[in-house]
């Protein structure tokens, strides 16, 4: 390695990236097809319609059609993927798209994510009900002020009439309006995957994240988070919680990174992480990436900073009554 050129590194390390980058597409790939396959079928039997006449009082509150709510469900059991598949088969305005994305962004794959933080020093109870709250917090907070018609009121949802069956032959257009629109997703979250594999390998090649993590210090103290955490800061921001899971959970194992300061990591990073990534993925189907990124960022400095005053207070009471 020491021998080779700096183009022969680089090549090196895209090599190494391509495979792994296919692999986690080919597996994106079986949960993506299946589930905008089923949503398709049920938007084609009227069954959303139904679901979206009984969810609209609440999702009007955040501007939302009923059926986002599929969306949103998705996102909480699944990840940004799926819950892009179902957007792909729903007829969502940008507005709404908009809003769904930063709520699925706050409190998307709570399953596995809420196993990480919990490894590395935060209760399930307090990740779960943080990020769920959050996430309809952002989402009324930004229906209020994103340009656009609003919706304060709570809809009763649009269905006035029975709905009839569709004809089978309805299925011939449907199977081919949804194979191409699943095609061009998996390209694009194929290119971008791939793209983001080859810049963590050539990173970590030349060792750039080291510098990187000396560079973010002054921005992890400006959110509240210990300096020890730069590095954390950025593989949260690249890879996202579920990629960098095995170097969080190692270095606290290993002493490296403590409890209360890992408490306060996963308090910024749950409601504000892959800002890379998943920024991405919502602005290749045309969402406005200051409405997804800064919100984000303002609610994860509220959290930490927060948390933060919450043991400054619950200390001093503490030692008040023990007077």
């Amino acid at each position: 390695m020491a021998n080779q050129t700096i183009p022969e590194r680089m090549r090196a390390s895209a090599k190494r990236a391509i495979k792994p980058a296919l692999k986690t597409t080919r597996f994106l790939a079986t949960i993506i097809v299946p589930v905008s396959l089923v949503v398709a079928l049920m938007d084609w039997s009227g069954v959303i319609r139904y679901i979206a006449h009984y969810l609209a009082p609440v999702m009007g509150l955040f501007g939302l059609p009923g059926e986002s709510a599929l969306v949103f469900i998705s996102s909480v059991l699944l990840n940004i993927y799926s819950a892009i598949a179902v957007i792909a088969t729903l007829n969502m305005g940008p507005r709404a798209v908009t809003i769904i994305a930063l709520m699925c962004l706050v409190s998307h794959n709570m399953i596995v994510e809420t196993a990480v933080m919990k490894k590395t020093g935060t209760p399930a109870w307090v990740s779960v009900t943080l990020r769920l709250f959050m996430s309809l917090l952002a989402g009324f907070a930004i229906n209020l002020v994103l340009p656009g018609e609003k919706s304060f009121h709570l809809a009763s949802g649009d269905i006035t009439s029975p709905i009839a069956l569709p004809a089978a032959t309805a299925l011939v257009p449907l199977f081919r309006g949804w194979a191409i629109t699943t095609v061009f997703l998996l390209l694009k979250i194929a290119v971008i995957v791939i793209v983001l594999m080859v810049l963590v390998k050539i990173l970590e090649e030349f060792k750039v994240l080291d510098i990187l993590s000396l560079i973010f210090k002054p921005v992890v103290v400006f959110f509240g988070l210990p300096e020890s955490t730069s590095f954390l800061w950025i593989v949260a921001n690249t890879l996202g919680l579920a990629y960098g899971a095995a170097i969080m959970i190692d270095l606290h194992d290993s002493g490296a990174l403590s409890a209360k300061d890992g408490d306060l990591f996963n308090r910024h990073v749950a409601v504000c992480h892959s800002l890379l990534e998943d920024t991405l993925l919502f602005v290749a189907i045309g969402v406005g990436a200051f409405w997804i990124i800064v919100p984000r960022l303002f609610l994860a400095l509220l959290c930490v900073w927060g948390e933060r005053l919450r043991r400054i207070m619950f200390r001093r009471s503490f030692e008040v009554g023990t007077l």
